[in-house]
């Protein structure tokens, strides 16, 4: 994992919102999916929040998106924001 990503999870009765911080690569993405996979399905809505990552990886990426049929499945209510959503969703 980037030595500076950080994963912040904030929950509310209906939602989940992940805030993700820093670089963004493949043990990144699998911290995310896990997040996803272990609280995701708890929640009627997943917001990921991506403003604040400072470098994406492309690997992180493809790693975060090989991943995201079978998160989706389980929750297919996740909306991407941020300045580098579009990189995100599938």
């Amino acid at each position: 994992m980037a030595s500076n990503f950080l994963l912040f999870l904030n929950q509310n009765r209906d939602s989940l919102h992940c805030h993700l911080y820093g670089d963004f690569d493949g043990m990144s993405a699998h911290e995310l999916i896990h997040a996803l996979k272990k609280h995701g399905k708890d929640y009627f809505e997943v917001f990921i929040d991506t403003n604040d990552l400072t470098q994406i990886h492309s690997f992180g990426i493809d790693v975060f998106q090989n991943n995201l049929n079978f998160i989706t499945k389980k929750n297919s209510n996740i909306t991407f924001i941020g300045r580098h959503k579009r990189r995100f969703a599938a």
